[in-house]
């Protein structure tokens, strides 16, 4: 049996989910699909951070590298 205090975190991790496939088919609906792409593209920058955040555990120079080019790529074709 689990922890009673997961609980809490696996509601907020499901209604994360449901939060983001919401916001998706909104986008997808309202044909923002390149704005849409471009942010489901960010997944893999997630589990980074939150590795930082709250297991705090230290970025490798890859990690940080590939951080700030995502967070360059998001903000580029606002730019342009």
């Amino acid at each position: 049996m689990r922890p009673v205090r997961w609980l809490g975190g696996a509601v907020l991790v499901g209604a994360g989910a449901a939060v983001g496939l919401i916001l998706h088919l909104w986008a997808a609906r309202r044909q923002m699909m390149a704005l849409a792409v471009v942010l489901a593209s960010l997944y893999p920058a997630i589990p980074t951070v939150l590795g930082l955040a709250v297991l705090h555990e230290r970025a490798t120079r890859t990690q940080v590298i590939g951080l700030v080019g995502s967070a360059v790529a998001v903000v580029l074709p606002a730019l342009g």
